[in-house]
């Protein structure tokens, strides 16, 4: 039985849904998300499909809390984070997974988010908080997933022109008959860019194939994706120039360049071993390939970035629901993880993308095991209680071609992460929840071994964090959510982002807390309103000895205040109407809080649809209307530069789709 997500979740503790999806009402599986007793937000098809967008880490923005940073850099466009944790790639706080497969690059980055067109995604779902045992290795603050759609017979066709001569083609199938079922998805984009020297051509190619047993009792499946971009960095500018003149391009980027190529493969099967015990399992590989030429300013080099990486995994779930008389619910579960990278990274100096000197050869391989269990215990049908353990223990070597160097992964030891969450339903009308958990950060690339410079092998980074929450629906038109939480680091380390070596540097002792308020509102039956606000701190307690006018101050690109709206109005029969905002405040560049504040911003977007045909339907979407100056903003401080490096964002645009189904 399919039902609406708004209705399955309807009494779950502390998930909040916009948008409509479709899950199986089988209670049968692992545990889900809204198990998780944790900030879970869920965002459906009909509010993502329709969103003119150039990657799909945009989408995110519909997501309460989420802070998206856009880079628009080519290939390197910009990515999510939360929690108070910035997104300049430092530290990559959030694990992505698409269709449940880890799609993180070694360094925790996302691009293979960028593999997935709106047309295709069935839902977003965001866990933000410690306490997921799901996942560990990137499960900083938390995960985000991506569910593409599965099953049915029909298809849909989407065509969209715009600014900056934008053009999309989108084209979705399902078949589905008997025991079968296949999926296909096939996207285009090509667009010119908002700023000079900025063209992207972006294609990706995705197959589903499942089949499921007569009885209903198991499901075996194939997915396989492809994806593949060519995109020119228009760089960046000085701060006066990027005001003066948000759309140049300095003539010293005029060969920056990025090629990419990503593959991801995947077998599934899920079985119903009996009526109480179920078993879900996944392998997988991910293969990454990222050549890039980028100049940052006038007085630097210009660089070739080589990035090859091929990811094997594995993930399995043991899950056992039992009657127990003096219980009103019982889940145990049961899992394990494995995946094995093998990553190769090169550098190069480059005069107009020809080889000058080269300054990095790395080949390197990690491997990640994972075991955790999670218990489901409902003495009552108004209380829950879920405690849960992960284990993680990291092996690998690596080798500098360069030096010579060979070096062993850091002795993390076995790395504990307890957790414990708590939902409390005294009404139907309001949950009170509360959870505390611990998750773990290692370093990425070189960082993650002992090299020759270091005396002793290096610790992870422990994240204790909890969370305090109310969720409520006092009547059938508002439903909502306010949250407290607050996430505390011992020896963060965050990536040299331009260290020839690819090492870290320690951070110290860090604080991070806040609290988030969303708001459903449904006035009437053809209008549909949203609020979200976060308000978010972090602090450096104990700096790093190297940088003592860091203590006390805060962590760079994080923003005091992240807030958005949107409404949807049914304004006839055949019209639909939306308008949707979001914004930041501003924030400081570096860890000394003493190079300036930059990028607040507030957008505001239109949008309205209209069916010509019961299959053919039109809709114009306008973005950014006031044609706001927003920017992303960075402190280079490189011998010769020392000053704030700046790309502006899009400014206003507007777009017209066709959608066909059929």
């Amino acid at each position: 039985m399919i039902t609406p997500l708004s209705q399955a979740l309807a009494r779950e503790g502390s998930v909040v849904t916009l948008g409509a999806v479709t899950v199986s009402g089988d209670p049968s599986g692992p545990l889900a998300s809204r198990n998780i007793l944790s900030s879970v937000d869920v965002v459906g098809a009909d509010l993502l499909q329709q969103q003119p967008v150039q990657y799909s880490w945009e989408l995110f923005n519909r997501v309460p809390g989420v802070m998206l940073t856009q880079f628009n850099q080519g290939t390197t466009s910009g990515k999510l984070s939360f929690r108070g944790f910035n997104g300049e790639g430092e530290v990559n706080a959030v694990k992505l997974l698409i269709d449940g497969i880890p799609s993180n690059t070694n360094d925790g980055n996302m691009p293979f988010i960028d593999m997935v067109f709106p047309l295709e995604i069935d839902s977003i779902e965001v866990v933000r908080g410690t306490n997921d045992p799901r996942y560990g290795l990137h499960n900083i603050a938390g995960n985000a997933t991506i569910n593409t759609r599965q099953g049915g017979n029909g298809g849909t066709l989407r065509l969209r022109y715009g600014s900056f001569d934008t053009r999309e083609v989108q084209l979705v199938k399902g078949l589905e008959s008997g025991n079968w079922s296949q999926n296909y998805a096939l996207s285009y984009q090509g667009s010119e860019g908002y700023r000079q020297h900025a063209d992207a051509e972006r294609l990706s190619f995705a197959g589903k194939w499942f089949y499921t047993a007569d009885d209903a009792s198991w499901r075996a499946g194939l997915i396989a994706r492809h994806y593949t971009v060519d995109a020119d960095e228009a760089g960046y500018l000085s701060r006066r120039d990027s005001h003066d003149r948000p759309r140049q391009s300095y003539a010293n980027n005029a060969t920056d360049t990025g090629e990419r190529e990503m593959n991801q493969l995947s077998l599934h099967l899920d079985a119903s071993l009996s009526d109480d015990l179920s078993w879900a399992g996944k392998a997988y590989v991910n293969t990454f390939e990222d050549r890039r030429w980028t100049q940052y300013w006038r007085t630097s080099a210009q660089q070739e970035r080589y990035s090859d990486e091929t990811q094997y995994g594995a993930l399995s779930s043991l899950t056992w629901r039992p009657q127990v008389d003096f219980l009103h619910g019982f889940a145990l579960e049961g899992g394990a993880e494995v995946q094995r990278q093998e990553n190769q990274s090169l550098r190069y100096r480059t005069l107009l993308r020809s080889r000058t000197a080269q300054t990095r050869d790395q080949t390197f391989d990690l491997n990640i095991y994972g075991v955790y269990v999670q218990a489901v215990i409902e003495p009552v049908e108004s209380l829950k209680i879920i405690p849960a353990l992960r284990v993680d223990k990291l092996y690998g070597g690596y080798r500098n071609d360069l030096s010579g160097e060979h070096a062993g992964v850091n002795d993390y030891g076995l790395i504990r992460q307890p957790k414990i969450s708590v939902v409390w339903s005294p009404w139907e009308q309001a949950s009170l929840y509360a959870n505390w958990g611990r998750s773990y950060q290692v370093g990425v690339g070189s960082a993650a071994y002992r090299l020759a410079s270091q005396q002793d092998d290096l610790k992870p980074s422990i994240n204790d964090g909890w969370e305090a929450g109310l969720k409520f629906r006092p009547a059938a038109w508002i439903d909502g959510r306010i949250a407290y939480w607050q996430q505390k680091a011992s020896d963060e380390v965050q990536r040299k982002l331009n260290d020839a070596v690819g090492d870290a540097e320690n951070v110290g002792q860090t604080l991070r807390k806040g609290w988030d308020v969303q708001v459903n509102l449904y006035p009437t039956t053809d209008t549909r309103l949203w609020l979200s606000y976060s308000r978010q701190f972090s602090e450096i307690l104990k700096p790093n000895p190297n940088l003592p006018a860091s203590e006390g101050q805060e962590m760079d690109h994080v923003p005091h205040h992240l807030y958005a709206a949107g409404t949807t109005w049914q304004a006839t029969p055949r019209l639909q109407l939306s308008a949707w905002a979001n914004g930041q405040s501003d924030y400081y560049l570096e860890r000394t809080n003493s190079t300036g504040r930059f990028g607040d911003y507030a957008l505001l977007n239109l949008g309205a649809t209209y069916p010509l045909t019961p299959q053919l339907s039109v809709d114009v979407q306008a973005r950014n209307i006031t044609d706001c100056y927003y920017e992303y903003a960075w402190y280079d401080d490189t011998a010769g530069v020392r000053q704030s490096l700046h790309a502006a964002g899009d400014g206003r645009a507007v777009y017209v789709g066709l959608t066909l189904d059929f």
